[in-house]
């Protein structure tokens, strides 16, 4: 009977975490990604609650409740400093060629390495430092978070001259980030070459969408 009720009460939260990773309905809701956080760390916490507690089912009970209530806390504080720092960069940067995506637990900065470097370069384009500039600012203003810079390339070329290109280009747009104000311990850059493209190599269009930079905002609390 013990038995039954623990896998009852396990199931339960395993019912609260799948409805947490199910998107909201509105994608125009400006406190969206709070409320997913929310809920995917009432689903976090609900499920690591049944996972510590003992066997009585009451204590269990309460334990995933307690979870719940703390990952919800948690996840919501998480999700509303993006849905702000999302909402500021925007204003802040007016570059229509980038793209700023909130996934919830992270922003992602994409930087098309058209409007950034020419053909095999790792010189800064002077017409795209006045939005790293913006992005600086936007990162100081918020300080609880790390920053990853990701070099990418499309997969022309030898594999090991991309991979060395993409860490080159990561570092040049970290080091203008770094200079304007943001400490260069929360700044990490990363080269990953022709690994990680986000479309087909085959054509030309998918071969510009792999060339970017991204940047990766990560909050530390």
């Amino acid at each position: 009977m013990i038995r039954a009720k623990s896998l009852s009460v396990l199931s339960a939260a395993g019912l609260v975490a799948l409805t947490a990773c199910a998107p909201l309905s509105d994608p125009n809701n400006p406190n969206r990604q709070a409320q997913t956080g929310a809920l995917v760390g009432a689903g976090v916490g609900a499920l690591a609650g049944a996972l510590t507690a003992g066997d009585d089912p009451v204590e269990k009970r309460q334990a995933v409740l307690t979870g719940a209530a703390l990952g919800a806390a948690g996840g919501a504080v998480i999700g509303n400093q993006l849905d702000r720092q999302e909402a500021a960069l925007r204003q802040q940067v007016g570059n229509q060629n980038i793209d700023i995506q909130n996934t919830g637990d992270r922003l992602i900065v994409t930087l098309p390495q058209d409007i950034l470097f020419a053909v095999d370069s790792t010189a800064v384009s002077p017409g795209i430092q006045g939005d790293l500039i913006a992005v600086a600012r936007n990162l100081q203003q918020y300080p609880d978070t790390t920053v990853q810079v990701i070099g990418h390339t499309d997969s022309d070329g030898d594999a090991g001259y991309n991979l060395d290109l993409s860490q080159r280009r990561a570092q040049a747009v970290a080091s203008i980030l770094t200079s304007n104000g943001v400490p260069s311990f929360r700044v990490q850059s990363i080269g990953r070459g022709e690994d990680q493209p986000v479309a087909s190599n085959l054509t030309p269009e998918g071969k510009a969408q792999n060339r970017r930079v991204e940047i990766v905002i990560l909050p530390t609390a």
